[in-house]
């Protein structure tokens, strides 16, 4: 059986490693998946063999909490209540990075003060008033301590059952500095009590409370900015569940009753006016309409829809009065089974584990060996205590993970800072790392591709007539319909200053177009299979109409009782940014496949006119989840680009979701990157900044060791014997920041990132 748990106390992928091991230990686990992002994990197992409440106390063994996640009976109830849990969690850590810096700001003043000639009060200069001077910063130290103390909490918790992560190193950096800072108030008190000056003089210069102090506050800091930065595509959920009407009105008993929409049962009649919305899957049985299907399957236009024709939940009836049989409702309907396929990947999609905490499973256990050796060591040699344990210390304080913590962060803080200039919002870290190693972007067509809208195209004459007069006859008879395909009429003749004629008589024929009379003339307009059921000649204009279909056109004939007047194509048509965006990702080496609900002509058209390397048409929102799905089976990283409801299943599934900044609200939401501008070329910038983030990521972690890894032995005394060189803590701290110097300059040179155009 498969069970999904709820586990809080994670912070890194090494903490998701170490649940993952753990409950993998139990015996009838077959496969255990652990989502650090959702804070949730799933298990498959054999309950003969285990029980749920074992995997709980497995991964409380492992030093975090679980519990076992309860059947949803208001699916946006739960997640309004993730929404909340993750605001509160900000509010809390940006509380604690408040706090933090009210007492570093006075503690690194006292610290530092002096050396820079900043005034001081008296009370705390001169040897006599060492002790005070030391005492003071520990008691500003404090504070900073207790408000960040989850870091000690959960970094020696995991660092003592041998899994350590990102916090055990916060934890034991931060630690040897206050410890040290302690030691040297003892040191500094014996001197004053027995008159050694010198060793006064030397341990007041020997105080690293602000090193403790600035490396809790620092990496605070870093992962606020970082959870600031995080995408909740839980509320992609609430969104969804909006689209369906609450209500619906069905036929019971003979009368129409407004019911509930959970209450509607397989077989009953429903009742659907124009622009209500489909409650559920079902079939009509009376009347005809138009119906927009574009949330669900991405056709730009209306499907005209008649007796016997299925109506899918959530789509809109546009024009005509219907009643339908209800034939898949409650979890069954296509919105449902939406809703269930974004929930599924969201806890499904494992985010990318972080270089840092890769690192750290190793780096900290053998630091701490080499700080215990080195300190044995010396004392065996018949070293003091105070030399050894001061050997001991430099070695825990060169490798404090000041730099190392915000190798990351401070990288993605700036990287993100650089999207959002250029039109391009990340909201995670994870996509940002992530979208580097993209091989394969999948495109959505309607809004994606091309702009989201028919507009015309093409305007044929067939008689003798300008085109300002087939214009003003067409935007005429147009002016009464609600079709899109209308306003696209009327959009071109007000661009091009047409006047407009009052008509009469105005009639739609479903599934075949109108008629209408101006000025005493009766005239037709719609596809070929009216224009014939009118006696209208079209045969010379047949090879027009294919020609016009195969370039992704509907053509609209237009003619009097006697003769076509002309032919005016109308189209969603592609951005002219698209092609451009295109060449730019095969720049970079990556495949580029379409993926649509629109029909295959149509795709194909697309296909030729970009250039692209492989289309998928019409398919459905769970089709695109299952291309998506499968393109990752194959071993290829996918960013899926899309802006429609139909897209949020396969947004959430790819490796990154790139949103169009234009679209709906639930693709947004569903994705990882949203591109603010609605310009396709967005995306593969997004991309190369993905790319210049990580090699500085990379870098900065270079850094972030380069000093330490080069001053561990200094620090542990090797050279002391044959050279008399001896790193004290105090140059261990002062090489652990210019590290963190280092790290930081380094990750503002992103701000000089400028995306590649091709004109």
């Amino acid at each position: 059986m498969q069970k999904k748990f709820n586990v809080s106390g994670m912070t890194c992928s090494a903490c998701q490693a170490a649940v993952e091991r753990s409950v993998k230990k139990l015996a009838g686990v077959q496969e255990v998946s652990v989502n650090l992002l959702a804070n949730n994990m799933t298990v498959e197992f054999d309950e003969s063999q285990t029980s749920v409440a074992a995997i709980i106390a497995a991964v409380e063994t492992a030093g975090y909490e679980a519990s076992e996640d309860q059947p949803q009976e208001a699916v946006s109830q739960a997640e309004t209540s993730r929404g909340d849990h993750l605001t509160a969690e900000i509010g809390a850590m940006r509380r604690r990075v408040l706090v933090s810096f009210i007492f570093l700001i006075p503690l690194m003043y006292i610290a530092m003060g002096e050396m820079i000639n900043l005034p001081m009060p008296a009370w705390l200069m001169g040897t006599e008033n060492a002790l005070i001077y030391a005492f003071t910063q520990f008691l500003l130290t404090l504070p900073i301590i207790y408000i960040n103390r989850r870091y000690f909490q959960n970094g020696f918790k995991t660092l003592f059952r041998g899994s350590p992560n990102m916090d055990s190193l916060i934890a034991i950096g931060s630690a040897a500095a206050v410890i040290y800072g302690i030691f040297a108030i003892y040191r500094i008190g014996y001197g004053l009590g027995h008159g050694q000056v010198a060793l006064v003089n030397q341990y007041s210069m020997d105080i690293y409370f602000e090193t403790g102090g600035m490396i809790l506050t620092l990496i605070t800091l870093g992962k606020y900015l970082e959870a600031r930065s995080k995408g909740r595509t839980s509320e992609a959920i609430s969104k969804l569940l909006d689209l369906a009407p609450k209500t619906a009105v069905v036929e019971r008993d003979g009368r129409e009753q407004e019911i509930p929409v959970e209450e509607i049962a397989v077989g009953d009649i429903v009742v659907i006016r124009p622009g209500q919305s489909i409650p559920v899957d079902g079939v009509i049985v009376e009347g005809s309409t138009a119906v927009d299907q574009s949330a669900i399957t991405g056709e730009s236009i209306p499907v005209e829809k008649g007796v016997g024709d299925r109506l899918i939940s959530a789509s809109i009836n546009k024009t005509g009065f219907i009643k339908f049989r209800a034939e898949k409702v409650g979890a069954d309907t296509t919105l449902a089974q939406i809703i269930q396929l974004v929930e599924e990947a969201g806890s499904s999609k494992a985010p990318i584990a972080k270089l840092a905490d890769k690192i750290s499973g190793i780096f900290v256990p053998v630091v701490i060996t080499i700080a215990v050796l080195a300190t044995i060591a010396w004392l065996v040699a018949g070293a003091s205590f105070e030399f050894a344990l001061s050997i001991g210390i430099a070695v825990l304080v060169i490798s404090c993970p000041c730099a190392l913590g915000l190798a990351t962060p401070v990288a993605i803080m700036v990287g993100t800072g650089q999207g959002a200039v250029n039109g391009i919002l990340i909201k995670s870290a994870e996509a940002l790392e992530t979208a580097h190693s993209i091989d394969t972007v999948v495109l959505d067509k309607t809004g994606t591709i091309t702009e989201g809208k028919p507009a015309v195209t093409d305007l044929v004459l067939a008689a003798d007539l300008s085109e300002q007069e087939l214009l003003q006859i067409a935007a005429s008879m147009e002016q009464a319909s609600e079709h899109p395909l209308a306003e696209a009429i009327l959009e071109k003749a007000a661009e091009m200053g047409v006047s407009l004629k009052a008509s009469q008589d105005f009639t739609a024929v479903p599934g075949r177009g109108i008629e209408a009379v101006i000025d005493g003339n009766k005239y037709f307009a719609g596809n070929l299979a009216m224009m014939e059921e009118n006696g209208i000649d079209t045969a010379a204009w047949q090879d027009l109409a294919d020609r016009l279909a195969a370039e992704a056109k509907t053509p609209l004939f237009f003619a009097d009782p006697e003769k076509l007047l002309g032919v005016i194509a109308v189209a969603d048509v592609v951005k002219p940014t698209s092609y451009r965006a295109i060449e730019q990702f095969r720049a970079m080496g990556i495949e580029v496949v379409m993926l649509t609900g629109d029909n295959r002509k149509t795709a194909e058209a697309i296909q030729k006119e970009l250039n692209l390397d492989r289309v998928v048409a019409e398919v459905l929102p769970q089709d695109k989840e299952q291309e998506i799905r499968a393109m990752q089976d194959q071993g290829k990283r996918v960013a899926m680009i899309g802006d429609g409801i139909n897209d949020a299943p396969a947004l959430v599934r790819a490796d990154v979701g790139i949103a169009i900044g234009a679209g709906t609200d639930i693709a947004i939401e569903s994705a990882d990157i949203v591109l603010i501008k609605s310009d396709l070329q967005d995306a593969a910038a997004a991309i190369e900044l993905s790319k210049a983030t990580i090699r500085n990521i990379k870098q900065n972690l270079f850094w972030a060791f380069f000093y330490n890894t080069l001053g561990i032995p200094l620090a542990a005394g090797i050279f002391y014997p044959l050279l008399g060189w001896k790193l004290s803590p105090m140059i261990g701290a002062a090489a652990m920041s210019l590290s963190s110097v280092f790290v930081v300059t380094n990750a503002l040179r992103l701000k000089l990132f400028r995306p590649k155009r091709i004109g």
